[in-house]
């Protein structure tokens, strides 16, 4: 096909989106525009997150096609063992408070694109920047681009800026055209910008009608992160409502174009979430529960070199890192014990050596040795995997595997191994484990339980996510115009799928995943 005649192409993100509650909307009548696209598209009802399955992991797989060993992000929260901090990407207003407004501002708008995610692989807009496509992007963790954009403050974070009189100066590299909230604007628009988070929707849909009075993208990332916040205050069951206001967002953009046929014949459309929610009812204070039996350190402490742990919790999942520091180190396999024991933790995974000792990792990245086997507890049992071997995976992945099968609910049959429970464990397992900032252990909770954040702040009578089980990783991924012409094509899609057909629908070649 010409490049002339190709479609635009509308990736749209809704943020913790649970299939059955998208059918349920659509079904009764708050969201006849996604129903629309549903009756056009092809959907998968089942696409798999990342693990931790959070949002800054996830968005960084949507746009690189790859999982955190490569890409780099590891949570909302993670420590560095360079730096010696903890990085805070806003996982309540009271941990950010905790880190301190203008270091997690900078880690999260800044630094998460232009020094933590991995500068070797290629994001989505840079891909197409560079195949010469006019790439756009609303609010949306992972921009980062080939055209640079001035920082430009605007409304409450430009009030805030200057209250505390904190000089945020820093330009970025986005898009083609960058909005995000109060920071960047690439144009001038008549659409009134926000950092609250549930008021977001109404923005990003405006800055995007703009964009097609223009005809001003070939690709564009239209990002509705309003229903996690609902989802969140209320839990998943209440969405109807949230996912109705995205319809009706989303809704603005095809008026624009003069109704449903007339939009698509022009533009093609990706529906999808990054992941989904369960309901919470628990915190679970882990770095309460562990200073109890050593020294765990504190957001922006000044000795971090006296802390034995650094704990970094992130939804329903958690890192836990063994730390050099300059007395008594915890021992690996007393802190295993401990975290295997406390009530709230389903699964504790981590890295052994190919002999078997517990692996300790001083610096970001894995060690040179090779061989080394990850390890999944739960319930007194283990099974521990690692590439290569006969067993092969729902997406082709081999590996090797000895243990309890029943620890990930899952099954080998001719070779092939399934779990409905936790959905594609080994390779989410280990992309999470080897990311050069992953912890020593990663947790995954039991359903009902949220890891307590470091404002000591849960979303308990709400929903959350962030386990590997499939109530906090399965969501919708609806096809519309581009993409496979059936659901059928994969055995088991996931996230990392997303950024090839993308590349794909523009001629474009990327990294596989």
């Amino acid at each position: 096909m010409a490049a002339a005649r190709r479609k635009k192409l509308i990736l749209t993100y809704v943020d913790s989106l649970r299939t059955d509650m998208l059918e349920r909307a659509v079904a009764e009548g708050q969201a006849p525009t996604f129903g629309a696209l549903l009756e056009r598209g092809v959907l998968v009802g089942d696409c798999v997150s990342s693990f931790p399955s959070v949002t800054p992991v996830a968005c960084s797989e949507i746009a690189t096609g790859l999982g955190a060993d490569q890409h780099w992000i590891s949570g909302m929260n993670w420590y560095h063992r360079l730096e010696r901090r903890y990085v805070e990407y806003g996982s309540s207003l009271e941990a950010t408070r905790a880190f301190g407004v203008f270091r997690a501002l900078y880690d999260l708008v800044f630094n998460m694109n232009l020094a933590h995610l991995n500068p070797d692989v290629e994001t989505l807009f840079e891909s197409l920047d560079d195949a010469g496509a006019r790439t756009a992007c609303t609010p949306f963790l992972i921009y980062r681009g080939r055209h640079r954009h001035p920082v430009s403050l605007e409304g409450l974070m430009r009030r805030a800026i200057e209250t505390t009189r904190l000089h945020f100066r820093h330009h970025t590299w986005g898009p083609t055209d960058l909005f995000y909230g109060d920071l960047y604007a690439s144009r001038e628009v008549p659409c009134k910008s926000t950092s609250i988070p549930g008021v977001r929707d109404p923005y990003a849909a405006c800055c995007s009608v703009e964009l097609m009075k223009d005809d001003g993208f070939d690709f564009l990332l239209l990002s509705l992160p309003d229903n996690d916040n609902y989802s969140h205050r209320h839990g998943p069951e209440a969405t109807v409502t949230s996912i109705a206001r995205a319809d009706e967002c989303f809704a603005t953009l095809v008026a624009e174009a003069g109704g449903i046929d007339p939009f698509l014949a022009e533009h093609a459309v990706i529906l999808m979430a990054d992941h989904s929610q369960t309901d919470v009812h628990r915190g679970l204070p882990l770095a309460e529960l562990l200073a109890a039996e050593w020294s765990v350190l504190q957001p922006s402490d000044d000795r971090p070199e006296l802390a034995q742990l650094a704990v970094s919790p992130t939804g329903r999942a958690a890192h836990v890192y063994l730390l050099p520091g300059e007395g008594e180190r915890a021992e690996p396999e007393a802190v295993r014990r401990r975290l295997a024991e406390i009530e709230g933790v389903d699964l504790v995974c981590r890295l052994l050596g190919e002999d078997g000792a517990p692996l300790r990792r001083e610096q970001p990245g894995m060690p040179p040795a090779g061989g080394e086997w990850a390890v999944v507890e739960r319930g007194g049992e283990e099974v521990r995997f690692r590439p290569g071997g006969e067993v092969e995976d729902l997406r082709g992945g081999r590996w090797e595997l000895e243990g309890e099968l029943g620890v990930l609910e899952a099954t080998v049959a001719d070779g092939r191994l399934r779990s409905e429970t936790y959905p594609d464990p080994l390779a989410r397992v280990w992309s999470a484990l080897t990311a050069p900032h992953a912890g020593d252990f990663v947790l995954s909770l039991q359903l009902g339980f949220e890891a307590v954040d470091w404002g000591g702040v849960t979303h308990a009578g709400g929903g959350s996510h962030g386990a590997l089980h499939a109530g906090d990783s399965l969501g919708p991924l609806l096809f519309v115009g581009c993409g496979p012409e059936s659901a059928a094509e994969r055995e088991q899609w996931t996230l990392r799928d997303v950024a090839p057909v993308i590349r794909e629908h523009f001629g474009v070649a990327g990294a596989a995943g």
